[in-house]
């Protein structure tokens, strides 16, 4: 196996599996049975379809998203859920639109605290209304206060701190952390982590992740001004091509490295293009969130014993990007 480092590895997949199989010599033609269902678009349980909303605060056209709804969509299908998804990067309307799902009543909610302060009100009235929440992706530091049962997601402190870490093995000096959203906690707990263990210098550099364009003139008008940035790190994965075009618009020779993975990062970490990703597993992301949902629903579980539920972060390079680029062209990593 290929050389893999995960800081932060407290990722539940399959619990199902696990509280199908128990300690029966049947549990595992149970959890394949399970695993096989699913794979036919049919439930493998015969509990009541619960209605589960999630509300993130992405925007239109991220790809990130479409990984976590793949993970989310798949388990609700397992679980017999009907699975309801909607979004908008403006925290009060994501906060609408949580309130909606509110007034649906529906049976469960997973939401994202990217902007913790706007969503608070939203998730209290959602508890007060005796839904079940679990946040997801952001907000970890907030979640166990808001009342959520728990947090599945990566530590974005530990995240950067981790790649301040790779930075330094790698021989950086001087690092540009790219924010593509300005109010962002997590995207501020990146860049500090990333302060923290980095022994060169970091630099915030923040552009409307919405306008690619102007994302690739920041950067690339960035690079050319300061020659000594060696690195240039994004904060998502579509923004890595973008600035590997914004390096080569100003000639500099900075090494690209991102957070989050897809098909595209995969593709790029192989041809030695970028030289690292930080993998947080989105499609598992999803996928849990639903699956803890029905299981509290089901048997009153809670995951996490009050902690986070980590799915990562983890240092993906050039070694283990053939592996895993399978996985990311089907939209599962």
């Amino acid at each position: 196996m290929a050389r893999t480092r995960t800081w932060v590895g407290i990722a539940l997949a399959g619990a199902l599996t696990v509280s199908l199989a128990g300690c029966s010599s049947t549990g595992g033609k149970r959890a394949e049975d399970a695993r096989k269902a699913a794979a036919q678009g049919r439930a493998a349980v015969n509990t009541p379809r619960w209605t589960f909303a999630m509300i993130t605060h992405s925007g239109d056209g991220d790809t990130f998203w479409d990984i976590v709804q793949n993970g989310a969509k798949q388990a609700a299908v397992k679980d017999n859920i009907n699975f309801l998804y909607s979004h908008d990067d403006e925290a009060q309307q994501q906060a609408q639109l949580v309130d909606a799902a509110v007034d649906k009543k529906v049976d469960g909610i997973i939401v994202t605290l990217a902007k913790p302060d706007a969503m608070k009100a939203a998730v209290e009235r959602a508890r007060k209304a005796g839904i079940p929440v679990i946040t997801v992706n952001s907000g970890s530091a907030e979640s166990k206060a808001f009342g959520a049962l728990t947090h599945i997601g990566q530590d974005e402190t530990i995240a950067g701190e981790a790649v301040g870490d790779e930075l330094n093995e790698r021989g950086r000096k001087k690092a540009l952390c790219v924010l593509h959203e300005q109010g962002n906690v997590g995207h501020e707990q990146r860049c500090a982590g990333m302060r923290k263990t980095f022994d060169g210098t970091v630099e915030n550099l923040y552009v409307t992740g919405t306008n690619m364009p102007d994302v690739q003139s920041s950067i690339g008008a960035k690079l050319q001004a300061d020659k000594s940035i060696d690195s240039v790190v994004t904060l998502g994965a579509p923004f890595a091509d973008t600035a590997v075009k914004a390096r080569q618009d100003a000639g500099s020779e900075a090494e690209i490295d991102t957070f989050d993975l897809n098909a595209k990062v995969a593709a790029e970490l192989k041809d030695g293009t970028l030289g690292f990703a930080v993998d947080q597993q989105p499609w598992l992301q999803g996928y849990e969130a639903v699956d803890l949902l029905w299981l509290h629903r089901y048997n009153a579980d809670v995951l996490g014993g009050g902690r986070p539920v980590l799915t990562g972060p983890q240092i993906i390079t050039k070694d283990q990007a053939a592996e895993l680029q399978r996985y990311a062209d089907r939209g599962t990593r």
